[in-house]
Order: structure tokens, then sequence, then C-alpha cells
């Protein structure tokens, strides 16, 4: 994966899409299987914004449930099949436990029929997805970190779990593999029109400072919160604020859908990358113009909310990372940001510019079909959907589990601790060949970067080679989430930076502006 600006003039484009998160990531990889000419642009980093600060989840929605969202429910939980199978690296299985407290307030019964009604919507999958009921005394032994003192047992139940940038990444991969150009760093600033209808934009290199216009037949705009910035896209989007903690270890390998006693609002504990993932909130946010940020009421409202469930208090400073991102929603009357649907739809403007408008990561796949379709009929093809059922780009061939064997056991050998290899994996399908054979070059690769978290240096070195990667948070933060698993320290950042300086031709000026910057974003302490 290279960055060339200039692969984007001279040539009229079947599609142009703007926006390198998931929807846009989706839409350019079944565009170009289909045959399409495309190009994929993007303004800063590939999923830099709301497609990296998500849950991190693959599931079906099992609140959706409480607003009789069903149809959102069977659509993801058919989708949430499909790429367990199709992408086993990237989207693996995890179950959660859902406690009953003698203060819950839904009670047994509408738990139970609430998870046979989801076991029945995801009706293909095999019983190890099935909810389980367990008593009070398993369940205290499944999940040792809650308060026993008010458990009167629970449930647990299957969804699936992926790292949600390096989805994005893998897209985009696959949709260069397949004849798109992308270029990251690169900002759509002007649509020009030719009787009306948008013919082609005037793209910003955000690297060079240097403009082009690029034509297009079509154009779709998937930029999330910017599209809120126009007069149209201010009527068709609501904004939602959710913010993650990431906070110590307290799950083995399940994770806990819990309800905030507050408001009654669902949040979850996940394990994710040898650390736990808490959240999320849900409020209205208004400035679609900047980064949402975390507060002090974010802060106070996930660990309070914590609390109320676990044994041993969390306080603000346990707190390891933490991130914002922002939802866009479909327009709606519901004063609760959580009680809007998070269904997704295609809006065509009148100069003929297509805007995607909501939706999530696991039903994004479905969703951009539809769009591709809409551009297939404008412009005279009937090529169906490329995207269902087709395995990953990286992903491997064989039988999954028996590859996933030998690959952790080939890590092993070369001196990788198993934690990490696991995870080097899951990171890279197919490309974990290359990196070992960075390993066999030099051995001292397999160490651990951060001896907290699960990446070693032969990660690193091959994010900064072949991954598009432009800024130093790019790789820490986006590539592999560094800045916000471990508190690094300037010490950290600068060794870091000098180590791939060499691999990203970066003088010593350009260290310091990219460690400055890293400090400034991301360092809170």
């Amino acid at each position: 994966m290279k960055r060339d600006f200039s692969l984007l003039s001279n040539h009229k484009f079947d599609l142009l899409v703007c926006g390198g998160g998931i929807y846009g990531a989706w839409t350019a990889y079944d565009a170009a299987l289909r045959g399409l000419s495309v190009a994929i642009v993007e303004q800063n980093d590939w999923a830099s914004t709301t497609s990296s600060s998500s849950s991190k989840l693959i599931h079906g929605g099992l609140r959706y449930l409480e607003s009789y969202d069903f149809k959102l429910v069977k659509k993801s939980l058919v989708e949430r099949q499909m790429l367990i199978k199709v992408a086993p690296h990237r989207v693996w299985p995890l179950r959660f436990g859902i406690p009953v407290t003698t203060s819950s307030p839904i009670n047994w019964l509408r738990y139970k029929l609430g998870l046979m009604l989801y076991d029945w919507f995801a009706s293909d999958t095999s019983p190890t997805m099935h909810h389980r009921h367990l008593n009070q005394v398993s369940f205290a032994k499944h999940f040792p970190t809650l308060d026993p003192s008010t458990l009167k047992g629970g449930f647990t139940y299957a969804d699936a779990q992926t790292d949600d940038a390096r989805l994005v990444l893998e897209l985009i991969s696959g949709a260069m593999n397949a004849g798109a150009v992308a270029v990251n760093f690169s900002k759509m600033t002007q649509i020009l029109e030719t009787n009306g209808q948008a013919t082609s934009v005037i793209i910003n290199d955000q690297i060079t400072g240097s403009e082009q216009e690029i034509y297009a037949k079509q154009i779709v705009n998937a930029t999330g919160q910017w599209i809120t910035a126009t007069e149209q896209g201010h009527d068709w989007c609501r904004m939602t604020k959710g913010v993650h903690l990431i906070m110590p270890a307290v799950l083995k390998d399940e994770a806990l859908l819990l309800k905030a006693k507050s408001d009654g609002r669902v949040f979850f504990m996940i394990p994710w990358y040898g650390c736990t993932l808490l959240g999320t909130t849900d409020t209205d946010y208004y400035d679609s113009s900047t980064r949402a940020t975390v507060n002090a009421s974010d802060i106070n409202y996930l660990l309070t909310a914590a609390n109320d469930y676990l044994k041993k208090n969390w306080s603000e400073s346990d707190i390891i990372g933490r991130f914002a991102g922002v939802r866009v929603l479909k327009q709606s009357a519901e004063s609760a940001p959580s009680a809007i649907s998070r269904d997704w739809e295609l809006k065509t403007a009148g100069n003929g510019v297509h805007y995607s408008i909501g939706g999530k990561i696991t039903s994004a796949r479905q969703d951009t079909t539809h769009i591709i379709d809409t551009v297939c009929s404008k412009l005279g093809i009937k090529t169906p959907c490329a995207t269902q059922d087709r395995p990953f780009p990286w992903a491997p061939q064989d039988n999954f589990s028996s590859w996933f064997s030998s690959k952790l056991k080939k890590c092993i050998q070369l001196g990788v601790d198993a934690k990490s290899a696991t995870w080097l994996i899951r990171r890279h399908g197919t490309r974990t060949n290359e990196i070992l054979r960075y390993i066999e070059a030099d051995p001292s690769l397999a160490r651990r970067i951060i001896r907290s978290v699960p990446f070693i240096f032969a990660d690193l070195e091959f994010c900064a080679r072949t991954e598009m990667v432009m800024h130093l948070d790019d790789l820490l933060r986006l590539r592999m989430p560094l800045l916000i698993l471990a508190q690094l320290t300037t010490h950290d950042l600068q060794q870091i930076a000098t180590r791939i300086a060499g691999i990203m031709n970066w003088d010593d000026a350009t260290i310091n502006t990219e460690i400055a910057h890293c400090r400034q974003q991301w360092l809170h302490h």
C-alpha cells in the first residue's frame, strides 16, 4: 500500500468515493471488484475518526430488541455470521455476560425471551453461539471482577469482535488490489458542476498542498460528520458522541453487557489487546468541524456506571487511554440519542452526488451494496454485488484453525510471546508470513515495543513500511493503537520515531514535529 497522489490525475473515474471510513472502504472495495474504475480519497488517515472510535464489535445489537428494531437486528446478525466465516482472522466470536442483579430493571424472563429471539434471528449459527443461563455461583465464577453481593445469576450470549481501524485498512488494501486508486490525506474542497450535475471535484493534497481536479461519472460522499457541515446534510443528519475508556484488564476472554443505573443505557466492558474497553456514552454532538474529545462528565458517567457493578472500584487514576467518536445518525425527533435508529439510508442530492447517512460497522457491507447498485444503474452496468460471501483480502485459503495453529507455532519458535503472536495473526492474516521474515533476518524484532501491550517491533516496522503511514500517530493510534493502550512517555515516542525515521525518511526536525503532535493530541499525563 503506497500513497501516490499523482495517480488521481489524467483519468476519468467511474466512481469517486470521498471518505475513508468503513462505509467509504466497503463502497470502494465492492465497486472495484465489480470492475468500475474507482478512486477513494480521505482528508486525514484511513478510519481516523468514527471508524476507529467504535466499541470494536461486530454484533446484532441486542439492545435494539428493546426498541423493536427487529429488521436491523436480523440484518446485523446475518452479516455477523458471514463476516465470522469470510474473515476469521479479522472477526472472531466473543461471549458476553449479562448479570441479573437484585436491582436489575429487566427481570429474568424478559432477558430469557430477548436472548431466545436473538438466537432465532441468527438462525444459522452453531450451538456454541447460543445463549446460556448461569446460576449465581457459576456467573460469579465466570466474572470474578463483579461484586457478588447483588448477583442473582445471569446469562451469556455470543457476538463478535474486531479491530475497527484494521478492518477498514484491509478493505482499502483489497480495493487497491482490485484496481482502485486510494489516497489518504487528500481533502475534497469543491464540487464542480456542468448543467447542474456534479462532474468533478477539487482535491487538495494535505501533504504537499498541491491541488488536483478529479473527473468522475459518479460521486459518493461517505465523510460522516463532515456531511453535516453542508446545509442539506444538517437537515439529514443528527450527530451523537460516544466515549470509551481503556482500563486495566479485569476480564479473561469474555465481555460484559451492563446497564447504567443512572439512566438505564447499555454499556460494555470488553477485553481488548490485554486491557478492558469501557464504553460507550451517547450524547448529542453539534460541532461537525472538530474531533470529539473526552470530557470530565463522560469519564464520570462511565466510571460511575462501571463501579456500580465492580468488586473493586476504578478511579480516574486507573485510566490508561481514552477516545471519542461521532456517530452520524438519520435525523430524528427522538429526544434521547440512544433511542435513535442506527439504520442507514442513501440520499441523492439534486446535482447527482450520493450521500451515505447513518449505519453501523456491522451492517456497512450490506448497506454499501445498495450504494454501488445505485451507481451501477446510473452507469448502465448490470454487475451484481461482489462482496457477499467473499473471503477477505488477507484471509487464509486453508482451514482457519489449523492455519492459525501452525502460524502460532512458527511465531513462538521465532521468539514471539503467545499473546503477541495471537494478535499479530489477527491483525495481519496471511501477511503474517512477511512479518516473520523480518524476525528471521533480525531476531530482536520479536520483542514487544512496550512490555504491557502485545505488539512487537517487527509489526511496527512492517506497518511503517507497507501501510501508507504518513505521521507518527497514524502508526501509533490507527495501525497499532499503542497511544490508547499504554501511557507512552515522550521518551517512548522518541525511541519509536527514531527507530522508524529511516523507513519514513524523517530528519531530526520532522521527528520532533511528529512527537510534539502526538504529545499534544494523545498524552494525558
